[in-house]
């Protein structure tokens, strides 16, 4: 290598089924490049002078007991032109996640198939993780050639599967290579018993990939800001962070998203003292002009005319890939880290999940369990600066943190990122208009006081039957009552939703602001909704309380057991033949409330006394009209 030029550093992972010979293969590479120290390839020496080429790459005792890789190990080799990072990644379908994270950084995917079973079910999982986390650079090593006595019919029968494969992954350019990674052979050094072979050995082929710097146009810049220092008090604030795309130099004109405030970069320092320009990937700190306000999780973007803006995002389509034992599903919350931002996700709905025999994607599931891929639809509670993975695969990555444990349970590629729509973010261009009548003034002509009574509970728990026996009191005592059921405002007033978690958000923000004016006009409203999640529970609670109107929830905490025996409408039977999907109480979740107002059960009770308790609350609370 010339003297100062840089050394190019190529990542790469592996990608197979169990005893493809990965260990194996990493070993070589490491032994034939001169990558390992003496006393390291001693230890794995017998006497015999054999080394255990597959002992080098297996680290953990578990690994070395069960002969199978089970974490993710990192090895590092190096050639006059070039440094390797090379993940081995494990082959076991239980350890698919681990083949997710190890692959999310890599340039070049090393598929391997043994020679003599071909193509196998996790070959075909892990290229199409591989495919999913933007690796473009593909090479399939045939290995065990030798077990098959280097027979070119054979090679080339794996290889027709390979590019079958290839070919239904889509986009694929893959190299295949006969190899016998325990002796050598086509990995480092070129196999004279393969002269029917006249492509590149492994190494060949690696040093040979050309590497660019990810999107390298100054318009694409992407700075995730990750500390904010001010050393002294005579030197002004610094951002330091990783470039995700794009380059940056003095006298750059910048602007921080989210809040979208300018400046231009006044001073840049990098780990080499004569870089003047900073490209992706290096870690960079910077001085701009002005005092804006920046800190941890902001972006520094392009302020260029023809800057490529990154979306700000409150709705994400990605794929995930789940790590652990308890199962997704729609309505789930989550920490949702991306760069160097948290925030917390909602699972709105789940899309697809892939079919690793088939590589087909299942429309609608249930849940995505330990180690399944799918897509599915987030909902973030603040602005994430996002872009798709195809187009950065830094800013387009996020991992899922569980809030309760802080373990990471999910990883995940955005699709696309969507900004907030219109109608579920403050309006600066409308105003309130209270009604003419002062609210004391109506409710003393009319003799008639409002409020809400919001009823929760699983499905046929009984809140319709005590609500309807509320309504037909209060009407029949001359005060003005409604009942606002979940399925009547489904034909009309929220016609257009589904029932994801999203949209039953949206549902219950809409009946909230609708109990919210019936009381403000005097009436008692009624409203019988399943509503599962505090969140969205609280929500119309703040609308109310906003409005300075009495709110009361009522829990119909009424068995699971009791209500899956009543099933008026058959939903319990038909979620558990697996005909319904998202059924509150069997694979959608509910909440209950923590410090409701009344709590009710309706097994063996009489309806016409839960009311009368309902209505004494409400007279209780009703007493003197909020003005």
């Amino acid at each position: 290598m010339t003297k100062g030029a840089t050394r190019q550093l190529l990542r790469i992972a592996t990608a197979g089924s169990v005893d493809d010979g990965k260990s194996t293969l990493i070993g070589r590479l490491l032994h034939d490049t001169d990558s390992l120290p003496l006393d390291h390839l001693e230890a794995v020496t017998d006497d015999d002078g054999v080394a255990d080429l597959a002992a080098l790459s297996d680290g953990l005792r578990a690994e070395r007991e069960q002969g199978i890789t089970i974490d993710v190990a990192y090895r590092f080799f190096s050639t006059d032109t070039r440094s390797y990072i090379l993940a081995d990644t494990p082959g076991h379908e239980r350890y698919t996640r681990n083949m997710f994270t190890g692959a999310s950084n890599a340039h070049v995917a090393i598929l391997l198939v043994d020679a003599r079973a071909g193509v196998l079910r996790q070959t075909r999982r892990h290229a199409r993780i591989a495919k999913l986390l933007g690796i473009k650079h593909f090479v399939a090593t045939v290995n065990k050639i030798d077990l098959v006595d280097f027979d070119q019919v054979k090679f080339a029968e794996v290889e027709d599967q390979l590019r079958q494969l290839a070919a239904r992954l889509g986009g694929v350019d893959i190299t295949v290579i006969p190899i016998a990674a325990k002796h050598g052979d086509n990995v480092v050094h070129r196999s004279e018993r393969t002269p029917w072979y006249g492509g590149p050995t492994l190494l060949q082929y690696l040093e040979s990939v050309e590497l660019a710097a990810p999107q390298a146009e100054s318009s694409r810049l992407r700075l995730p800001v990750q500390w904010v220092s001010r050393p002294t008090a005579n030197v002004r604030r610094r951002y330091t962070g990783r470039l995700a795309a794009g380059t940056l130099r003095v006298g750059d004109e910048v602007v921080s998203l989210p809040a979208g405030t300018r400046s231009t970069v006044t001073a840049l320092d990098t780990l080499d003292d004569d870089r003047t320009t900073a490209v992706a990937p290096l870690s960079i700190s910077i001085e701009l002009a002005d005092d804006i306000d920046v800190g941890r999780g902001d972006v520094l973007v392009s302020g260029a005319d023809d800057a490529v803006l990154p979306v700000p995002a409150r709705e994400l389509d990605a794929t995930v890939c789940w790590f652990v034992d308890s199962p997704l599903r729609a309505g789930d919350r989550l920490a949702l880290k991306q760069t160097t931002k948290t925030v917390r996700a909602t699972v709105q709905e789940l899309l697809s999940r892939l079919d690793p025999e088939t590589l087909d994607e299942l429309d609608g599931p249930v849940e995505l369990a330990l180690n399944d891929i799918g897509t599915v639809t987030l909902r973030t509670s603040s602005i994430v600066i996002a872009d798709s993975y195809t187009d950065n695969r830094t800013s387009g990555a996020f991992i899922l943190i569980d809030e309760t444990t802080n373990d990471t349970v999910g990883a995940g590629t955005i699709i696309e990122a969507r900004e907030v729509k219109p109608g579920t973010h403050p309006r600066t261009d409308i105003r309130w208009h209270p009604s003419a009548l002062d609210r004391g003034h109506r409710w003393r002509a009319t003799g008639q006081s409002g409020a809400t009574i919001w009823f929760t509970g699983l499905p046929a728990s009984g809140k319709s039957t005590i609500a309807v026996a509320v309504e037909r009191a209060l009407v029949e005592s001359g005060r003005v009552a409604y009942l606002l059921d979940g399925d009547n405002l489904r034909h009309g007033l929220s016609d257009d939703l589904g029932f994801s978690p999203g949209d039953r958000t949206e549902n219950i923000r809409r009946v909230g602001h609708l109990t919210r004016l019936l009381a403000d006009a005097g009436v008692v409203a009624l409203a019988s909704l399943v509503s599962p999640l505090k969140s969205d529970r609280e929500t119309a609670r703040a609308l109310n309380d906003a409005a300075r109107l009495p709110f009361i929830e009522v829990h119909v905490a009424t068995s699971l057991s009791e209500c899956e025996k009543r099933d008026p409408k058959g939903l319990y039977a038909r979620a558990r033949r697996g005909e319904l999907a998202g059924l509150t109480g069997v694979d959608a979740p509910y909440e209950p409330p923590e410090n409701p107002d009344l709590v009710l059960d309706t097994t063996d009770a009489d309806i016409d006394e839960l009311a009368a308790r309902v209505i004494a609350l409400l007279n209780e609370r009703s007493s003197r009209p909020r003005t």
